[in-house]
């Protein structure tokens, strides 16, 4: 082991309780996602951050990795098995903290994504959590609303909108609501998608009664874990695709407004290694984004046939060709 390594694992080692270390038991994460693949850009942010705080898998801590498959009901079925681990912090994301919750009101939760925690009722208030759940949010005023300001500045002919998002997740459910509002701030219809299943996204696309001029994902588990077939469907109807995360441009979406989930991943890292030095999560607040990229799929736009201006190119973030 390098130096450097050594000296970051011994301060993450002596940090844990002596109790723990006589046992020789490891420090142990539950994580909990939907994906492993489509997660691993935000996973391997994560572990790198609790490596560089002295947190190393295998070494110094245990990571048990666990995957809903964007199935809504293994929520219950992996918090129960962490609980019986006994795992010393659960990491996962808003849409899950409520099932999980439910099966311990000890374990620290930390979510490393929420769309509005304090509006589902994941925490008491941003400043003062309350309970064994914190993490990072998502929440910004009128977010909703600049992503369809920016949308309609590429696509100047936007009158009709589509949202798609998942009804059985309260905070989705929340965020549909705000673009909603939004859209009919900016004097545009809509038309709703809502899905509970991957069994509904094809009736859903099929339903539409006309066609609308763009798309806007609401992002949770069930929209990541099927993706590709979200993302098939709007491109054979010609539909402009805007989210809140990056990581769906670079696969082909045309446009992302918003937080790094990257980012936020990393930073969660910080709250674990916070808790496992003995910081109750009571007594963290909860962190919102201070920092928004805009970032445009430039090859998708062209397939599309929308003209991107040089001035609406300065002011993006990341032009991906």
């Amino acid at each position: 082991m390098r130096r450097r390594d050594f000296v970051a694992a011994l301060g993450g080692a002596m940090a844990w309780p002596v109790a723990a270390q006589q046992a020789g038991r490891l420090p142990t994460i539950g994580f909990l996602g939907a994906d492993p693949a489509l997660f691993a850009p935000w996973t391997a942010a994560f572990v790198t951050r609790l490596r560089e705080l002295g947190w190393i898998d295998g070494r110094t801590i245990a990571i048990e990795y666990r995957w809903s498959e964007g199935r809504t009901e293994r929520y219950a079925e992996i918090a129960a098995e962490f609980v019986s681990q006994k795992v010393d912090v659960i990491v996962t994301v808003g849409s899950a903290v409520p099932t999980v919750r439910q099966a311990t009101t000890t374990i620290p939760i930390v979510f490393a994504v929420a769309i509005d925690p304090v509006r589902s009722g994941l925490v008491s208030s941003l400043a003062q959590p309350g309970g064994n759940v914190t993490g990072l949010s998502l929440q910004a005023a009128n977010l909703a609303g600049k992503r369809l300001e920016v949308l309609r500045e590429l696509i100047p002919q936007l009158r009709r909108l589509a949202i798609i998002f998942n009804g059985g997740n309260g905070q989705t459910v929340l965020e549909m609501n705000d673009t909603q509002d939004a859209a009919r701030e900016l004097k545009l219809d809509v038309a709703l998608l809502e899905i509970r299943s991957m069994q509904e996204i094809a009736p859903a696309f099929e339903n539409l009664s006309s066609q609308p001029d763009a798309l806007y994902v609401v992002v949770d588990q069930l929209i990541v874990t099927n993706y590709n077939r979200i993302l098939t469907f709007a491109l054979s109807a010609r539909l402009p695709m805007v989210y809140s995360t990056r990581d769906f441009v670079r696969s082909g979406g045309l446009m992302s407004y918003g937080p790094s989930y990257v980012d936020l991943f990393r930073r969660a890292g910080d709250y674990v290694h916070r808790i496992l030095q003995g910081t109750k999560p009571s007594n963290m607040p909860v962190e919102q984004p201070t920092r928004f990229e805009l970032v445009l799929n430039l090859t998708t736009a062209r397939a599309l046939g929308l003209r991107v201006s040089e001035q609406f190119l300065l002011r993006v973030d990341e032009v991906i060709e």
